[in-house]
C-alpha cells in the first residue's frame, strides 16, 4: 500500500512511501541541482529518527524548506504505521 502526505504546491512536498525489501530514495527536486544532497540527507535523517528502513521514499519537492520534508514525511510514516 502507498501512503502519502504533502502536496505539490510551490514551496511544499509531497512525500510517497510504500514498504520494500530495502530502502530506496527518490527525489525530484526543482531546487534539485543545488540542494539535493540536503533533501537527502534530511529524509535519511529522518527515517532513521523513526527507526524505519525497508521503504520507498519519494520526494516530490517544490521548494520546500527542510523542516517542511521531514514533517511530511513523519506524516507519511505515522500512516503507514496506522495501517500495518
Amino acid at each position: 500500500m502507498i501512503y502519502q502526505a504533502g502536496s505539490k504546491e510551490s514551496n511544499d512536498c509531497l512525500i510517497t512511501i510504500k514498504e520494500s525489501s530495502e530502502t530506496k530514495i527518490h527525489i525530484d527536486s526543482i531546487v534539485g541541482h543545488l540542494f539535493y544532497d540536503q533533501i537527502l540527507e534530511a529524509v535519511k535523517e529522518t527515517l532513521k529518527e523513526q527507526n524505519v528502513e525497508n521503504v520507498d521514499v519519494t520526494v516530490e519537492d517544490k521548494g520546500a524548506l527542510d523542516y517542511t520534508i521531514r514533517a511530511r514525511l513523519i506524516v507519511a510514516i505515522k500512516r503507514m504505521k496506522k495501517n500495518v
